[in-house]
């Protein structure tokens, strides 16, 4: 091999590296962020307009994390991915992705929204501390329509409350899993 040849051959590497790294769309210098808060007014508005009680529910929370789009499916294996934002007092503060893997007996495909209403700010302060946030059992699950009835006292007892709504699609199936949330940079 001459010296010709490891430059042709190494030109076509980085070619092919700085291809596959425009592939990704990391979103530097895009409008990343401004296209989350437009996803996430518009699931902000439709929960609250479809939903009155849940405005209340945001109005006591310290802060709520709005996933506008969940994408999942799963044949024996599944997951799940989407992109929000966390807003406090209604402003967004950070951007979150959010992961989710199953396993079990399922099939199919859907997408939702969901919101975790984070009702402590012992809560809130350990999502936003934490490198990479996993749903656990502290986490209260419910219907958009159990928002309504969602009073002070259960607020005072759950940290943090998600809802699931918007769903299209249908999965089915009994299976094991975990979701977990991560800081971006949009």
């Amino acid at each position: 091999m001459d010296f010709q040849d490891g430059l042709t051959r190494r030109g076509m590497l980085l070619g092919l590296g700085a291809l596959g790294l425009a592939g990704c769309n990391n979103g530097i210098g895009s409008n990343g962020g401004a296209q989350i808060d437009a996803r996430v007014d518009a699931t902000q508005n439709f929960l609250f307009s479809r939903y009155p009680g849940t405005q209340d529910l945001a109005s006591r929370a310290n802060g709520v994390l709005y996933m506008p789009l969940m994408t999942e499916a799963g044949f024996g294996l599944g997951g799940a991915f989407g992109r929000g934002a966390l807003r406090i007092q209604g402003a967004t503060v950070d951007y979150y992705s959010a992961a989710k893997g199953t396993i079990g007996l399922q099939i199919g495909a859907q997408q939702y929204a969901h919101a975790l209403f984070f009702m402590t700010p012992e809560a809130l302060e350990e999502f936003r501390r934490s490198s990479g946030w996993a749903a656990s059992g502290e986490v209260r699950y419910a219907t958009p329509e159990q928002g309504a009835s969602i009073g002070k006292e259960t607020t005072e007892l759950d940290p943090v409350i998600a809802l699931i709504f918007g769903q299209q699609g249908l999965i089915a199936g009994a299976t094991l899993g975990g979701v977990k949330y991560t800081r971006i940079i949009p």
